[in-house]
């Protein structure tokens, strides 16, 4: 993040100008959880993003500040419904919004985050805010797709209703990894990059975000360390998630292995720390974990080989791509 700070800075004087208007605002049960959600941290890479993007073809990063503000209003408007949907008690360490107040202010504020992330868009010419609102309202659509096929794994059973590793990889392309991409080009398009470098640098945000998400299905099941995760360790496997290690572990199991992981991740009550350690006992008897890292190295190079291909300062160019393995805490 040190190579970035200047831009990071940047970007949070920004947020904290748009939440002290945020907390002019009322009624106050709508406009406190939104600041309250805002203010609970995070590496704010979505925003960081749109703004290196916009740097690394040669423009001022403040072009993109609001193309930032976008994303990371939609970021944040989609965790406050994404917590509800998983029933989700904490958040960056900290009460998730609708455990803080109640279901129906939280479903409330991030519809109103939503919104505000589209009225941010204003702020730009004519010309530049259709390219940015089509780019965004795209990413828009197939995050909250990418949402519903991650509902839909969870009640899909056996037969030909069963979950793939390829339908798992495409819906968390849409869920996560696309506003990453989207970022990214929003920042390309302050910074009036042409078409192919947008493609390119889009590419490269948009399997990052795979990387990205395939680790940190790892760290769920694998964490020990809840304040440093952030989230409740193992959630995924109490909410019965179809993720990566589940999927490949059937897959590859044996009729024996398979039955016990289908049964273990049926359960909705019980003792949650032994069903968490059964079934990281399933994911250890495969080696799925390091699988799930190959795969995740698989689109980190993917993504590397993209970010080459755009047409900009060299210098620039490796010094994202240092950054990117950082925060993946790869080294390929």
């Amino acid at each position: 993040m040190d190579t970035f700070e200047t831009h990071l800075q940047l970007f949070n004087s920004h947020l904290e100008n748009y939440k002290a208007d945020v907390n002019l605002r009322s009624p106050r049960e709508l406009y406190e959880p939104e600041h309250y959600i805002l203010s609970l941290g995070g590496k704010r890479v979505r925003p960081l993003l749109a703004l290196i993007s916009c740097d690394l073809f040669g423009k001022d990063p403040s072009l993109a500040l609001n193309s930032a503000l976008c994303v990371e209003l939609f970021h944040n408007f989609s965790l406050i419904h994404d917590d509800i949907l998983d029933e989700a008690p904490l958040r960056r360490n900290n009460p998730t919004v609708h455990i803080k107040w109640n279901t129906n202010i939280a479903i409330l504020s991030g519809d109103v985050m939503l919104v505000k992330a589209f009225e941010v868009l204003k702020n730009y010419e004519a010309k530049e805010f259709s390219q940015l609102f089509s780019i965004f309202s795209k990413t828009s659509i197939e995050v909250c797709e990418g949402q519903q096929l991650d509902m839909n794994f969870e009640s899909a059973s056996g037969g030909e209703n069963s979950v793939t590793v390829d339908d798992y990889i495409q819906m968390i392309t849409k869920k996560t990894a696309v506003l990453l991409g989207c970022s990214l080009q929003m920042g390309a398009v302050n910074a009036g990059a042409s078409s192919v470098d947008q493609e390119h640098i889009y590419q490269f945000g948009k399997h990052l975000g795979i990387a990205f998400q395939l680790l940190d299905d790892t760290l769920d099941a694998y964490s020990t360390d809840e304040k440093s995760f952030g989230k409740q360790i193992g959630g995924d496997i109490i909410a019965n998630k179809k993720t990566f290690l589940v999927l490949k572990t059937l897959e590859l199991a044996n009729v024996e292995q398979a039955k016990k992981l289908n049964e273990l991740m049926s359960k909705n009550k019980g003792d949650n720390v032994k069903k968490i350690q059964s079934v990281l006992s399933i994911f250890n008897e495969l080696g799925v974990k390091a699988l799930c890292e190959a795969e995740a190295d698989k689109h980190t190079k993917i993504a590397i080989d993209h970010l080459m291909k755009v047409n900009a300062d060299r210098t620039k160019l490796k010094a994202l791509e240092n950054f990117s393995l950082a925060l993946l805490k790869r080294n390929i």
